[in-house]
């Protein structure tokens, strides 16, 4: 048996190799215990189940996590790990929702970049004098310099951040394509030469197979451009999105750069949103275009010149390349500063849009003004600023494109011919052309039909070597007008790092002003039990590099829980400028200012004078700044939220507005003192320790302001109250007046219901009192100014004057003069 199953052995090694392990494997299982097979049986069954099991526990997951993300797509909320990440759901495949992460900069990243924009090389500074370790955005003119260089290499820096980001495998994906376009482009100019030669010498099948291949080359060379455009635009958005993130971790931060890059520094001139949007938009499509326009014509020229090279030779070479060169040098100094012109063109587009934002956040202001001609005049002359600069814009490029269509394209397409003539004319100078030239082979061989070949071959290559080298210049162009968007973008940045890192422009060779930006010495001390000021100088700060505007000399005074404080005072005396200091918006030059750490429940909440109403829905509005996760994560529901809005008189908003999820244009729905109690309802949901009011109840009604002030007070929040009510001391323990002015104070601190303070308004009360008793000795004396006047002045006009005044006064004119009465 043996033997026959040794004879019935195929011949083939590996078959035989296979049927040997089979039949040990066989054994081996026949060899195997009762209880080895029960357990696999079980192992395997256990598998299945489990594998079963999980895929169940992931399709539940998934689809939890699916109706979480239709759930919060709609809403201004998102989910935030413990790294400070966020997870937000956005729209996909219509129904479908995405779950997008989203990674905050780190701080070290900002470190590290800090010295790229505040510290640029020598050779990308301003001309200006400028400190080495402080200055302002450089203002050299955009365009082709070093200065540009570095703007663009540190913008890429934030663009591709490492090599294994995805921004690096977009932009090599761009780069094979690049390449298999140029190939391809390769092929159809050998392809072009062979289809002429076998049309010329008749050959129909050889023709036919030819029109094949050139149809499935170029199915797929359309296909690779359709995929560089695609790239392209994704190399776009992932730059965009890089930059927008960036901008807006440095923008959004605990350090309120948002409201110091606009009221503090000035150094991008106007609002931040203009750079944000149009200007990075445009930055960013004229950056991923720019890879593809110089990227490809780049490989194009190296591999084409190689090709011609080796079709026509070295002469031919020799004349490209001057060619390219001479033309080259020739735009580059008859071309505008299209980089300059581009950077202007920007901002008068935002100066013209930024009048647009102005007139629709104060149409009801300005109805009420009348001011619709007026700002029709602003809006015109804005517009005419911008039309006139785009039509000289226009003008200088009818001239350049005249220039340029004419080197490059005609000039470029006769220059062709001459170099593609070379191995004809010229065939010791032609390379392999001129070798088939010279060699020694008959008519009958198809010379001409050679000939044929290699002209067109050669005429498809430099068509497109020119087209390579028109793109290539047309970049210049380009480049121009990509300095323009990234000085601006550059800026913003720049800006952006100096205001985080407080380092101020101070001009070189100058001393710092009193009260300057560049030399704010105070101290600020988080994680007190209270609020307290020493020796602290009132400024309101200025734009560098001036100094500050002194309100009060030196400010000190303390608030404990439980000791509600009333800051009184006329207008104009800095009562809204401490809330400003207390919270960081406004620089302490001098002196320590103590407050308590964080937000809420053992923090300190402010609120503005302007009621700020948020885009979202009505839940948003109460529970601001929190998002709906973080108000559920706190075990806070809509009733509780009722209960809020109840205390604040609210309660009827719900019901009126539609429901919690009703999303409006808030600040056109409410009235005036809707908007205060709503602020008031935020304090009641967040219940801070300590709460800055500045005039947060002016448009409030007296009994429901005292109603409010005890709410407050009920919950332990301690109020610190700038108003100038005098309703208002009965709910307050001290009170804090500003703009005294007497014996050179300029502020006083004193206790509510001291005796001091009924015999300051005893005092007051006398010196009304006698003020009123001298109201009738005012009346006679202005009945007397009156007759008086009466006695001057007549209907007809002025009376004459007297005889010795004629005579001093000589020539007089005749009888009265004449008047209009009064």
């Amino acid at each position: 048996m043996a033997a026959q199953s040794t004879l019935r052995r195929p011949q083939d090694p590996l078959l035989a190799l296979y049927l040997r392990y089979s039949d040990l494997l066989r054994s081996r299982i026949g060899q195997s215990s009762r209880m080895t097979r029960i357990i696999a049986t079980i192992t395997l069954l256990l598998s299945i189940i489990g594998s079963g099991y999980g895929g169940y526990t992931w399709f539940r997951a998934r689809a939890k996590e699916r109706a979480q993300g239709r759930r919060l797509l709609r809403r201004n909320s998102g989910i935030r790990g413990k790294d400070g990440s966020r997870t937000i759901y956005v729209p996909y495949k219509g129904s479908k929702t995405s779950k997008v992460l989203i990674h905050p900069t780190k701080p070290t990243t900002f470190d590290a970049h800090r010295r790229l924009f505040l510290n640029p090389p020598a050779s990308a500074r301003a001309k200006d004098d400028g400190s080495a370790t402080q200055i302002p955005p450089p203002t050299t003119k955009p365009g082709l310099n070093l200065a540009f260089l570095h703007q663009f290499l540190s913008l890429g820096s934030i663009m591709v951040p490492r090599w294994g980001s995805k921004e690096t495998g977009l932009l090599m994906s761009h780069g094979v394509f690049l390449l298999l376009r140029t190939y391809l482009s390769l092929l159809i100019a050998r392809l072009d030469g062979d289809i002429v030669r076998d049309l010329v010498a008749g050959k129909g099948r050889a023709f036919a197979w030819g029109i094949v291949k050139w149809c499935g080359i170029g199915t797929l060379a359309s296909y690779t451009n359709a995929m560089i455009k695609f790239l392209q635009s994704k190399v776009s958005i992932a730059f965009r999105t890089r930059l927008t993130r960036y901008i807006h971790d440095l923008y959004l931060t605990d350090n309120n750069n948002y409201y110091k890059l606009m009221n503090l520094d000035g150094g991008i001139g106007h609002g931040p949103d203009q750079f944000i949007t149009q200007d990075l938009t445009l930055f960013c499509s004229s950056a991923a275009a720019l890879y593809s326009s110089m990227g490809k014509p780049l490989v194009d020229l190296f591999v084409f010149n190689y090709q011609l090279y080796r079709s026509l030779g070295p002469l031919a070479l020799s004349g490209i390349l001057t060619g390219y060169f001479s033309t080259a040098v020739l735009l580059r100094k008859l071309s505008p500063p299209f980089g300059k012109l581009k950077a202007v063109e920007g901002k008068r587009e935002g100066d013209f849009r930024g009048l647009h934002s102005r007139l629709l956040a104060n149409a009801e202001e300005i109805s009420f003004y009348g001011g619709a001609d007026i700002e029709r005049v602003f809006l015109v002359r804005s517009f005419k600023d911008l039309q006139r600069w785009m039509e000289g814009i226009y003008s200088l490029k009818i001239r350049y494109n005249m220039l340029e269509d004419m080197i490059l394209k005609y000039s470029w397409s006769a220059f062709g011919y001459l170099v593609t003539s070379l191995p004809v004319f010229l065939p010791a100078w032609g390379g392999m052309g001129g070798a088939m030239e010279l060699a020694d082979a008959p008519e009958g061989m198809g010379r001409e039909r050679g000939r044929m070949k290699e002209f067109i071959t050669n005429k498809r290559l430099m068509l497109s070597l020119a087209d390579a080298g028109g793109r290539m210049m047309y970049s210049i162009k380009d480049i121009s007008e990509l300095a323009g968007h990234t000085s601006r973008v550059y800026s913003l940045i720049a800006t952006l790092h100096r205001v985080h890192a407080n380092a101020y422009y101070m001009p070189r060779g100058t001393h710092p002003e009193f009260y300057s930006l560049a030399d704010s010495q105070g101290t600020i001390h988080n994680g007190f039990d209270g609020v307290r000021l020493e020796q602290v100088p009132i400024v309101a700060p200025s734009l560098h590099p001036r100094g500050g505007d002194e309100l009060i000399e030196s400010l000190s005074f303390i608030v404990h829980s439980g000791d509600h404080l009333l800051i009184s005072g006329p207008n104009g005396v800095g009562k809204s400028a401490i809330p400003r200091i207390v919270a960081g918006l406004w620089p302490v030059y001098r002196g320590l200012v103590s407050r308590p750490r964080g937000f809420g429940l053992d923090g300190i909440m402010f609120l503005p004078q302007r009621p700020y109403l948020s885009v979202g829905t009505l839940r948003d509005q109460v529970i601001y700044p929190h998002t709906e996760i973080d108000m559920r994560e706190g075990d806070v529901s809509d009733a509780d939220l009722q209960k809020v809005l109840d205390a604040a008189h609210l309660g009827y908003l719900p019901a009126r507005e539609g429901g919690w999820d009703a999303r409006k244009e808030w600040k056109d729905v409410f009235s005036g003192g809707e908007k205060q109690r709503m602020g008031l309802a935020r304090l009641f949901y967040h219940e801070p320790r300590y709460a800055f009011v500045d005039e947060g109840t002016s448009a409030v009604s007296s009994d429901v302001e005292g109603v409010l002030y005890e709410r407050a007070k009920e919950q332990g929040i301690t109020l610190i109250t700038i108003s100038t009510r005098a309703s208002l001391k009965k709910y307050h323990t001290y009170n804090l007046t500003l703009g005294l002015g007497v014996e050179g104070e300029q502020w006083e601190f004193e206790r509510i219901g001291t005796e001091k303070e009924k015999l300051g308004v005893e005092k007051e009360l006398q010196e009304l009192r006698k003020r009123l008793d001298r109201v009738d000795e005012w009346k006679m004396r202005r009945e007397e100014i009156e007759n008086e006047l009466r006695e001057v002045w007549t209907s007809e006009g002025e009376i004459a004057p007297p005889p010795y005044q004629e005579e001093e006064d000589q020539p007089m004119p005749e009888g009265p003069t004449e008047g209009t009465a009064n």
